[in-house]
């Protein structure tokens, strides 16, 4: 089935043709709370929107909706096609470590592991050997401009030194799809849009279709169009920039 041919049976809303990420009518309680109330979001190859929202709006729940983390209550999820729920849990964590890529707002480095094997990590779990996944790793880092932290550990590196480093982490496997929650919100206002200005760039260089989610209007700058979560709903298909 195709995407453009997704339906939602409570709303009638629709993807846009071409859509390679969609979710529909999607509603998610966490106990007699209300986090989803109806909320829609899809995604083209390559483009990157930002959901914005107050915190407690939904955006994070509708993020992890999306990624297969969380499972929706009702409503569909889709991606090149197929019910992204259908399969079992080991289908959605191929997807993940495959399909999927994720930056977090504290970046969730190993402390243990150097830069250069954190960002190789999803590479060596997908069994490529350590020399050819570190020759990758290491021309992530070249991109984002952290190559000479290389032998670092975490602890060693600054907020935005270790957010530009799970970025690379995110797209060393060159994933359809990049999830993005609040990728700069422990970061000041210059760090902040460092590594936003690096990872729109690496994302349109590798063509990685991108969900952001964040409050801050100077973050959403950087997106094609915008979708605004409130209350559990989305405000349509958004606004482009």
């Amino acid at each position: 089935m195709a995407v453009t041919s997704v339906e939602s049976a409570r709303s009638g809303a629709t993807a846009r043709p071409g859509a390679l990420l969609a979710g529909l009518d999607l509603h998610r309680s966490f106990g007699s709370t209300p986090a989803l109330t109806g909320a829609a979001l899809d995604v083209l190859p390559g483009e990157l929107v930002a959901v914005l929202g107050t915190s407690g709006s939904g955006k994070s729940t509708l993020l992890h909706c999306l990624a297969g983390l969380t499972r929706p209550d009702a409503g569909t999820v889709h991606y090149r096609g197929e019910d992204l729920w259908a399969g079992g849990d080991a289908a959605r964590s191929a997807l993940r470590r495959t399909e999927f890529g994720f930056v977090f707002q504290f970046g969730q480095l190993v402390p243990e592991l150097t830069l250069l094997e954190n960002t190789a990590l999803p590479l060596r779990l997908n069994g490529l050997r350590r020399k050819a996944a570190e020759q990758r790793a290491a021309d992530w880092l070249g991109r984002l401009d952290i190559a000479e932290l290389a032998g670092k550990r975490p602890g060693e590196l600054s907020g935005g030194q270790g957010q530009r480093g799970a970025i690379a982490r995110a797209l060393v496997t060159e994933p359809s799809v990049l999830f993005a929650d609040e990728p700069t919100g422990a970061l000041d206002s210059l760090q902040g849009e460092r590594v936003m200005s690096l990872l729109s760039a690496a994302a349109r260089e590798s063509g990685t279709a991108v969900v952001l989610v964040t409050h801050e209007m100077r973050v959403a700058a950087y997106a094609d169009r915008e979708v605004v979560v409130r209350d559990g709903r989305t405000d349509g298909a958004g606004r482009a920039r």
